[in-house]
């Protein structure tokens, strides 16, 4: 069995306990966790960080964001970062338009955390396959 991948995720979610719980669990399967709590946060840290982000998980409704608009700007910075939506508050429109700009899925809230790792793992490498220097 070959062991998982350690991936640097960005978890960018206003809701304090529902990030924190997300990296608790990210954490102790070893991967590396970066924390933001709003789009601002989230677009300085991916132009900043000097290490690649692997995934990002990203909350539709945020303070400073309530729509697809901060995806665009994360396909934009980080293309090859793989990306999963996170919302309480899905529809088919927003699920399709996620998907149409770049999302590897769309996650509704509540979601079990025992099969976050597996999500992640899923995404990273469904971005691997379609970026163009892997072909």
């Amino acid at each position: 069995m070959t062991p998982s991948p350690h991936l640097c995720v960005l978890v960018v979610e206003d809701e304090t306990l529902i990030r924190w719980s997300i990296a608790a669990t990210l954490t102790q399967k070893g991967h590396t966790v970066m924390e933001a709590g709003s789009a601002a946060a989230a677009v300085e840290t991916l132009s900043q960080t000097s290490q690649p982000v692997d995934v990002v998980l990203l909350d539709v409704r945020l303070p400073d964001s309530s729509d697809l608009g901060l995806l665009a700007d994360i396909r934009r910075i980080a293309p090859q970062s793989a990306v999963l939506m996170m919302t309480a508050y899905g529809t088919p429109e927003l699920t399709k338009g996620a998907l149409a700009l770049g999302a590897c899925r769309v996650l509704n809230k509540p979601f079990d955390m025992h099969g976050l790792e597996s999500l992640i793992l899923e995404a990273h490498g469904a971005r691997l396959d379609n970026l163009p220097s892997r072909r």
